[in-house]
């Protein structure tokens, strides 16, 4: 089997990075690692404890040092969480050595997604404003990306099978 570098997948919290890069791994045969659920594992405790107990920057550190580990090696699929590919250190990394795959959509459902989404600290108790603007902002680094997979009008099956089309290609 030759080995390819692997797939990293970015985007808005809600944007599908953890179902489709399962679907991606299974169709490939690769291992799949979703960061946000390394990083539950390795702490023990969810995401929205980790942000309320322990603050934003401590589990920022955390998700830099589980997602650079996660990244070694090849014939993986990478799902980030949300504010992953905003740290420098992981984005110079997926970007050398990674496909990176940005999963887009239109700001009203990504709304829709995440709004008082409990599982999403930074969406929870967040106006429609505040949410908005985060988008913005984060929409600036994703597009940074090398693929972007515009997915509005996609089903997830379609915006499988475009990856695995854009990977095998390169």
């Amino acid at each position: 089997m030759i080995l390819k570098k692997n797939l990293v997948f970015l985007g808005m919290m809600g944007s599908g990075k953890s179902s489709i890069g399962y679907l991606v791994s299974k169709k490939l045969n690769f291992i799949f690692a979703d960061v946000d659920n390394l990083i539950e594992e390795e702490s023990g405790i969810i995401i929205s404890e980790i942000f309320k107990r322990k603050g934003e920057s401590y589990f920022r550190n955390l998700e830099e040092k589980i997602t650079l580990k996660a990244l070694k090696g090849v014939n993986k699929i990478i799902s980030l969480g949300g504010g992953g590919f905003i740290n420098d250190k992981i984005r110079g990394e997926v970007l050398i050595n990674h496909f990176s795959f940005w999963l887009n959509w239109d700001e009203s459902i990504l709304l829709k997604r995440i709004k008082g989404s409990k599982k999403r600290p930074l969406a929870f108790q967040s106006t429609d404003q505040e949410i908005k603007q985060l988008i913005k902002k984060r929409t600036k680094i994703y597009s940074k990306a090398q693929f972007k997979i515009n997915c509005n009008k996609l089903t997830k099956t379609e915006i499988v099978k475009k990856i695995i089309q854009i990977y095998e290609l390169n």
